[in-house]
């Protein structure tokens, strides 16, 4: 996917406003940005012109929506699984199907291919610290592996690992200039996981993420239906009502525009 450089930076506000973010935060608006573009892209759904929760937290961009001309979301179920909020709060989710795609057709696990899946979606309700938001998100409800992964494929995306083929994203290059550091958080986090026991899945997670941005590409949720239903544990009583430590986190999605 091609990105206008200038577009991009334009969207984050005048040059003294863009100075004064820090690295990983640019980082992370850059991929909000390009699974937006993607998004538009590829879904004629009327639902894509919606900023999304995040931008709750986060308020909203220049040339983006404001609340009072975004359209209602459909109502979700009364007991929502996973595919529901795929159906009616992810989509088009472009991006991570892409990626979950790439996964199944290299011969990944399940575990590695679920952990492609799940490991943006988060980014409809938080963009800053994504992994850790992402993971705290998904943790009760799948495999610790599964969860980890997710957490840690944010820091993995700044380091490269020439031994499963994952360079420095050019990208990053071109937005950010040669000289784009990582902030010492997202250092520590890399050196953690260099050393852990399932380095390799968070790992695998950026490899897949390289190939998850291309407008031509056709995917669906369909093929990992199964996936879902052997690696997540869907609560019975629905997402957001099972009362687990990230039920509002889930209810947040589903009452985005509840005032209170």
């Amino acid at each position: 996917m091609q990105i206008d450089r200038r577009t991009f930076l334009t969207s984050l506000g005048t040059a003294v406003a863009i100075g004064a973010i820090p690295s990983e935060t640019l980082a992370d608006a850059l991929e909000h940005h390009m699974m937006e573009t993607l998004d538009d892209q590829t879904s004629t759904n009327e639902l894509k012109v919606r900023g999304g929760t995040g931008f709750l937290f986060g308020g909203g961009l220049p040339g983006r929506p404001t609340p009072g001309e975004i359209r209602k979301l459909e109502p979700m179920p009364e007991k929502p699984t996973l595919i529901d909020f795929f159906k009616y709060r992810f989509a088009p989710a472009t991006h991570v199907l892409q990626s979950a795609t790439d996964a199944m057709k290299k011969g990944e696990k399940e575990e590695v291919i679920l952990a492609c899946l799940l490991h943006d979606v988060v980014l409809n309700l938080m963009k800053v610290d994504h992994g850790w938001w992402g993971a705290q998100l998904l943790e009760p409800y799948v495999s610790e592996k599964v969860s980890w992964g997710i957490r840690y494929h944010q820091a993995l995306r700044f380091f490269p690992d020439s031994s499963v083929g994952y360079e420095y994203p050019e990208m990053y290059n071109h937005i950010f200039g040669k000289d784009y550091v990582p902030p010492d958080y997202v250092k520590q986090a890399y050196q953690y996981a260099r050393n852990h026991k399932w380095y390799m899945e968070a790992r695998m997670i950026t490899v897949h993420d390289l190939y998850a941005f291309d407008p031509n590409t056709k995917v669906s949720l369909d093929p990992f239906i199964d996936i879902i239903g052997r690696h997540f544990k869907q609560p019975k009583e629905g997402l957001g009502y099972d009362n687990s430590p990230v039920a509002h986190m889930w209810r947040t999605l589903i009452f985005p525009d509840s005032p209170l």
